[in-house]
C-alpha cells in the first residue's frame, strides 16, 4: 500500500491553485470539473508521477470547524519537506508570502510555518 492522494482543505479552488502552483512551485495534475467544484491535484515538480495533493473545497460543516480549530491552535494542516529551509523561506518571502513562525531549529528537523491564504497554515520542513 502507498499513499498515491492527499488533500488539503480549500476556501476556494481557484485561488489555491493560483498559491500552489505559481507561489510554491507545485505542478498542476488533474483538474475535473464535479459539479461547482473540481477533483484538482498537483505534485511536485521533482516526482510529477508522485503523490498527488488535492485541493478539496472545504464545504462540509466539519471541515471550517476543524481548519477554524487547527488555525486558532496554530497547527499546520501539513508539511512539505524542503533541501534549504533558510533559500526557501528568502524565496517564499519574496513572493509575499507570510510566515507566522520563521525558521526554527527543533534539533533533528528546522521548521517554519506560513498562511496559505486558503485557510491553512502550513509547515516547510527540511531534515538535518
Amino acid at each position: 500500500m502507498k499513499i498515491v492522494v492527499t488533500s488539503i482543505l480549500v476556501d476556494d479552488q481557484a485561488k489555491a491553485l493560483a498559491f500552489y502552483h505559481y507561489v510554491l512551485g507545485f505542478m498542476p495534475k488533474h483538474d475535473i470539473p464535479m459539479g461547482q467544484h473540481r477533483w484538482l491535484t498537483l505534485t511536485s515538480p521533482n516526482a510529477p508521477d508522485g503523490v498527488e495533493l488535492l485541493l478539496e473545497p472545504d464545504v462540509h460543516p466539519a471541515a471550517k470547524v476543524y481548519k477554524q480549530a487547527l488555525w486558532q491552535d496554530g497547527i499546520p494542516a501539513t508539511s512539505f519537506g524542503v533541501r534549504d529551509i533558510q533559500a526557501e523561506y528568502a524565496r517564499l518571502c519574496r513572493a509575499g508570502v507570510k510566515f507566522i513562525k520563521e525558521p526554527t531549529d527543533l534539533g533533528p528537523v528546522t521548521v517554519a510555518v506560513f498562511d496559505d491564504t486558503c485557510g491553512n497554515l502550513i509547515q516547510i520542513a527540511q531534515k538535518h
